[in-house]
Formats: C-alpha cells, structure tokens, sequence
C-alpha cells in the first residue's frame, strides 16, 4: 500500500513540475522519428510523471484521472495503433511497417510517428498499470 507524503514543499513542487515533465514527455515522443527518443522514452516518462503524482497525493489521485479499466484501453489502444499502420503498410502491398507506402504527405516520418504515438500509449499504460498493481491494498 502506497501512502501518501504529507510534505506541503513536496506537494507543491510536484503540483508544479508535473505539467512540464509531461510536456517534455509528449516533446520526446513527437520528435522520436527524427532525434533521440521515441515512443518508448516518452511514454516511461509520461508514466513516471503520474506515479510521481501517486508517490506525492495518494494512489486515489492517480485512479481519478485513469482507472484500470481506462488504462486498459489505451494499452490495447497503443497496440492497435502499432499494428493498424503496419497492416495498412501490408493492405498497400508493402512489407509490415513499411511507411514509404503510405498515401499522405511526408508518408515516413508520419508513419514512423504514428507507430511512436502507439509506442507511448502503450508504455505509459502498462508502467501504470504495474504501480496500480503493486500498490494495491
């Protein structure tokens, strides 16, 4: 059972950082197709961000804002996002994650950041669900 810190400085400090270490999150996993990063750095990250908000407020904090059943969505989520583009990639007569196939403007970089969008839900939504079970009662 995780209990919460009562530190006010704590709190504050976390009430604070949280946002732009979510921000900084979302910066690595856009910019992960063209610099060092991606999917998975971002999404440990963003998932980091709520467990400390769990460490500092109380696990009920974390639970208001993703439920297990809401983190299980966005894990499946995550992996149909993966797979849905690398089907497409094959559906085009390409080879599984093959982005030049894809019909849209900048087709490699768009599918390459695709795949790193799925990566990152999926991520942060399994390293959740991990502290949700580990800090069960």
């Amino acid at each position: 059972m995780i209990i919460k810190h009562e530190s006010i400085i704590i709190k504050t400090i976390v009430r604070v950082l949280t946002p732009f270490i979510q921000i900084f999150a979302l910066y690595v996993i856009m910019h992960g197709h063209s610099s060092p990063g991606g999917g998975f750095q971002g999404g440990v990250i963003l998932g980091a961000s709520y467990i400390l908000l769990g460490l500092s407020f109380g696990m009920n904090e974390v639970k208001k804002r993703f439920s297990e059943r809401l983190l299980m969505l966005f894990t499946s989520l995550g992996v149909f996002i993966y797979a849905g583009i690398g089907f497409l990639c094959l559906i085009l007569g390409a080879n599984f994650l093959d982005y030049g196939i894809l019909p849209i403007a900048e087709p490699r970089g768009m599918g390459m950041l695709g795949v790193e969008i799925g990566v990152g839900i999926t991520v942060m939504a399994v390293m959740l669900s991990i502290f949700h079970n580990l800090s069960a009662e």
